[in-house]
């Protein structure tokens, strides 16, 4: 269970039409597991692309992102894909939910192809019950608010346990009281699971509720605060 993430002289580079950009510039940084962080700043400040490495869903081009010490990115593919199962769980803006799945079966998605010590269709119906859908199980997506929607992502995003919880604009789909709802879910279930959790929110209200506030702009952290989560 990874306790730690620690980014060093971390860099992301992309190339088009011959012109190398660089959406994350030299970053050090140390996330806790037992912290809730919220990443902000601008569109095209670099914060879904530092949460993308921080989820193994990307490479670094230059440093490192250690998990308790280990280089993860060095290994082979399914070895990267096995660590990320087991250790880290997203949730995204769109849902990115089946449309012709049911609740119970979207949640089920990651344990499909993976052996696990417990009852798959059991886990997955305990999860909807801790987000407050038990009576959702078999609703497919268009049959659920924004909200529904978002909260079966959500179950999805722990069904695997993980040991942390990394969300993209959780609530950017959201109007402000649903928004506001799902974020204390996402704290509740942070001390309930006992998970690491870092949102990029481009909301700087609901960021402040987090124990600790990360700053980007032009790929670089600028502030790195606590907040009033603490």
């Amino acid at each position: 269970m990874v306790t730690e993430i620690t980014c060093s002289s971390l860099t992301k580079s992309y190339v088009g039409d011959g012109v190398k950009t660089n959406a994350i510039k030299n970053i050090d940084i140390i996330f806790r597991k037992e912290e809730f962080s919220a990443i902000v700043g601008s569109s095209g400040s670099g914060k879904s692309t530092l949460l993308s490495l921080l989820g193994t869903l990307d490479k670094p081009s230059e440093g490192t992102v250690l998990y308790d010490s280990h280089d993860i990115m060095k290994k082979r593919k399914k070895e990267i894909a096995d660590f990320r199962f087991n250790e880290i769980g997203f949730i995204f803006q769109q849902f990115h939910l089946l449309p012709t799945l049911t609740a119970l079966e979207n949640v089920m998605t990651p344990l499909f192809s993976r052996k696990v010590p417990y009852n798959k269709q059991k886990r997955a119906t305990e999860v909807l019950a801790q987000v407050g859908l038990e009576d959702k199980l078999n609703s497919l997506p268009s049959q659920l608010s924004g909200g529904q929607q978002q909260r079966v992502a959500i179950a999805r995003a722990i069904v695997h346990k993980p040991s942390w919880l990394l969300a993209d604009e959780p609530t950017g789909n959201l109007d402000t009281e649903t928004g506001e709802l799902v974020l204390e879910l996402l704290r509740n279930l942070k001390q309930e699971v006992g998970c690491g959790l870092i949102i990029v929110t481009h909301d700087p209200e609901l960021a402040a509720k987090a124990d600790r506030v990360i700053t980007m702009k032009d790929g670089l952290i600028v502030s790195d605060k606590i907040g009033a989560g603490v």
